[in-house]
């Protein structure tokens, strides 16, 4: 995936793919070298590299270099659209629980 600058990241493209959400989780607790990453998954070390490249692309993580290693740390706040786009749906499920728990409250006074 190549980065074009006349294209907003794409972030939901980015987070579909489940390894790269287990990407994400590993990196929320901790920056890791691609190395560090491979070893937590079931593919090449090539493979890593192109799902943090994607992940990179969307502005998910950035790397640093450090001597020969390239460390990924995570960037939490890109998420925002993924996040104002669930908003809408606990929404929902806070109004569909709220008319749950008032109708069992009606049933258990009844």
């Amino acid at each position: 995936m190549v980065a074009r600058p006349d294209r907003k990241p794409d972030v939901f493209g980015a987070i579909s793919h489940p390894s790269r959400r287990r990407m994400l989780d590993l990196l929320a607790g901790a920056d890791h070298s691609v190395n560090a990453m491979a070893g937590h998954f079931k593919m090449s070390r090539p493979a890593v590299s192109q799902h943090l490249r994607v992940l990179l692309d969307a502005g998910l993580v950035t790397e640093q270099r450090h001597g020969r290693e390239r460390r990924y740390h995570f960037v939490p706040k890109r998420l925002g659209p993924v996040r104002d786009w669930i908003s809408q749906y606990e929404r929902f499920w806070d109004d569909r629980l709220s008319r749950l728990q008032m109708l069992l409250s009606k049933r258990n006074k009844g």
